[in-house]
């Protein structure tokens, strides 16, 4: 039961396994063979995912409903018209290894259990797995100093945000005794007061996916790795990421912290107006479209938080 649950992300590990055999024996010369079976691999997980089954697996640490579908439907499409698109760049920037697709495929393999985590354990799990193939994304032009700068920056930068939620996740798991996004939730609501160090560390674990989402005043990296990323990368970055971490943004805030509103509303608040104000500012100023194209990312970002703040309303 729990592997049919599970049956999109087993079938694209499976997949990924199997093209990384593929690329082992064969070589460079089966990298557009690769990318074709990538993106085709991509569109049955996402034809899987449709028609998969609900429920919780693996005792609560997964979870598949109607929301974490549709995300994944996002985020395989994505994904594959990424790969489609960076095929012919790739053979004429010399970057043509067949690394690059199965890279991307482990990426939203990563997504996928972020989106489906319904514990803190599996969410920082789907993080990391996502995270460690882009930072190598970042800088697969080997032979560009702009993109290993920008690897290490994103590399150094997402070192500090996973410390932060780490930090965040020990603090709530400290004072409610749980990991699971339902038993954090059922020890919070039969609370009379809020705990000091569960607030923090809601506090910590909202700026680090701040973080991953590209949200002011955690932005800092984005310019400059969307500057020096592959620029099929950078499109990469701009779309399945940051849907597969703004669906985790909800579910971590609506689901273990749900009747916390009072206590991260406002910071969801905050980091929206700062995000659209300098995405919609700093982009003005813009001569380099890649920059443009990083500060309007954060711009939208603003844009979708307002709506998570706004959803607690209702």
């Amino acid at each position: 039961m729990a592997w049919t649950i599970a049956l999109p992300e087993v079938v694209l590990a499976v997949g990924v396994m199997v093209l990384l055999m593929l690329g082992v024996f064969r070589g460079n010369q089966s990298t557009g063979l690769i990318a074709t079976l990538a993106s085709l691999l991509l569109l049955a997980v996402l034809v899987v995912s449709i028609t998969g089954e609900s429920g919780s697996a693996f005792d609560g640490l997964f979870i598949e409903n109607g929301f974490t579908s549709f995300a994944k439907v996002l985020i395989l499409v994505g994904s594959a018209v990424a790969i489609v698109m960076a095929t012919e760049y790739c053979r004429r920037e010399d970057m043509h290894r067949f690394e690059y697709p199965i890279l991307m495929a482990v990426a939203t393999l990563g997504m996928m259990m972020m989106v489906s985590a319904d514990d803190f354990i599996a969410l920082y799990l789907g993080i990391e797995l996502q995270s460690l193939s882009l930072y190598v994304l970042a800088a697969f032009r080997r032979d560009s100093l702009r993109s290993t700068e920008a690897s290490l920056k994103y590399f150094v930068l997402g070192a500090l945000s996973s410390g932060m939620l780490l930090y965040g996740c020990s603090l709530i798991y400290g004072f409610s005794g749980q990991t699971s996004f339902n038993g954090v939730a059922d020890v919070l609501t039969g609370a009379d007061t809020v705990p000091l160090g569960v607030a923090a560390g809601i506090v910590f674990v909202a700026a680090g996916l701040a973080f991953k989402i590209s949200a002011a005043p955690f932005h800092m990296w984005t310019p400059d790795v969307y500057e020096g990323a592959p620029t099929p990368i950078t499109a990469f970055f701009a779309v399945a990421p940051k849907i597969a971490a703004m669906a985790l943004f909800v579910r971590v805030l609506y689901g273990p912290f749900g009747g916390l509103i009072d206590v991260w509303q406002q910071v969801i608040v905050f980091v929206a107006l700062a995000s659209m104000i300098l995405g919609a500012f700093a982009a003005v100023a813009q001569t380099n479209i890649k920059r443009l194209m990083a500060y309007s990312s954060i711009g939208h970002v603003g844009y979708a938080l307002v709506g998570v703040a706004a959803g607690s309303e209702a």
